[in-house]
């Protein structure tokens, strides 16, 4: 399937999750860029239930035009990130080029018998949404020039906050599917989640938790690429109701960068797994939706 990372099994008790992340600057401020990059690229790991436990940069740097000292806070925001979530970085590699791109692979452990699968969930399970949408509308708006610092900032606050604690909650819980929501947007993610299984999802437009700005910037336009392109991609598997208003479509197909999780747990658990989220600072969490059985392969925005 179309799962964000490899998972290499060592031993019995033991396989490695391997992924790899990097892209062009989608904020202005060199360390932040790290930060961001970082948290995006140890995401993969946490999907899947796994303990990232190494990593190395991918730097492709404008020597002749860009001041070495960019790069020295773009590596710096970068192993912050890593050290807050306790992992080693074990060296890299940069290349002068044009453009400016940076990124990191990965690796994580798991027990083999851990792993959560983007695929899998059950019908009656309830899903959660661990982030607030919109970073790439945000992103688009900040592109032209057309944002305020406020909404800058919540979008930073997300796109650099490490799925960590959410990841390392669900151990304890009835996960049948896990997955990050990144370039595909939540409805793009959602789809793979369901895409050729016998169950669909119904997903509850009112409760999925966005940035108060994005709801402006997408009715002013302000729409990145790559939402058009998810949604066309996935618009024969998405049936989203009249009265859904289409600044939320917008947002449930925007692009998100370094997103939350989101998380198929059985009825039984969810709520349990919820609060537990709220306490542990994972404050954004919301239950947007739930597995059925028809129309299958399908999704239901109400």
């Amino acid at each position: 399937g179309a799962e964000d990372a490899g998972v290499y099994k060592l031993t019995n008790d033991l396989a490695i999750i391997q992924t790899l992340d990097f892209f062009t600057p989608i904020v202005d401020d060199p360390y932040t860029f790290g930060q961001v990059a970082a948290a995006n690229a140890l995401s993969d790991v946490y999907a899947m239930g796994g303990v990232p436990q190494t990593a190395m940069n991918i730097v492709c740097f404008p020597v002749k035009t860009l001041n070495m000292a960019i790069l020295n806070q773009i590596l710096k925001g970068g192993l912050d990130k890593l050290n807050e979530a306790e992992v080693t970085l074990v060296g890299g590699h940069s290349v002068e080029d044009h453009e400016l791109k940076y990124g990191l692979s990965v690796t994580g452990t798991i027990h083999p018998d851990k792993v959560l699968r983007n695929r899998g969930a059950k019908v009656g399970d309830k899903l959660i949404l661990t982030k607030p949408l919109g970073t790439g509308i945000i992103n688009t708006a900040l592109k032209r020039e057309k944002t305020s610092d406020e909404a800058v900032k919540k979008a930073i606050d997300t796109m650099t906050t490490l799925n960590k604690v959410a990841s390392e909650l669900l151990a304890d819980f009835d996960i049948s599917a896990c997955t990050d929501i990144t370039g595909f947007g939540l409805l793009g993610h959602a789809c793979e989640m369901i895409d050729g299984t016998d169950t669909g999802m119904m997903i509850y437009s009112n409760s999925v938790s966005f940035i108060a700005e994005a709801k402006t910037y997408a009715e002013a336009e302000l729409l990145p690429g790559g939402l058009h392109r998810n949604r066309d991609f996935r618009t024969h598997m998405v049936t989203i109701y009249n009265n859904v208003p289409q600044y939320m479509s917008d947002i449930m197909f925007d692009p998100q960068t370094s997103g939350g999780l989101l998380i198929a747990v059985s009825d039984s658990d969810s709520e349990r797994l919820l609060t537990k989220m709220h306490s542990a600072g994972v404050t954004e969490a919301a239950i947007i939706g739930e597995i059925i059985s028809k129309p299958e392969g399908k999704i239901v925005v109400q």
